[in-house]
């Protein structure tokens, strides 16, 4: 393989994509808190909604009811 037959292109164009692929990585390892705070979410909601109303589940969840509430 001859150095003068390498096209600068295609050179590019993988250096480029190694970057793009390293970028994606960085970014889906840093979303993993937030999968596992949804996934949280979901779970705590399903039980407490089992015999009240959603958004009474939600802000219960959230830590926004009357019942987490200091007096």
């Amino acid at each position: 393989m001859d150095i003068k037959n390498i096209n600068l292109n295609y050179v590019l164009i993988y250096i480029l994509l190694i970057l793009l692929i390293l970028i994606l990585s960085l970014m889906a390892m840093n979303l993993r808190p937030l999968a596992k705070w949804a996934e949280y979410q979901t779970t705590c909601i399903k039980q407490e909604s089992a015999d009240k109303t959603i958004p009474w589940a939600v802000r219960k969840c959230n830590g926004r009811s009357k019942v987490y509430q200091v007096k």
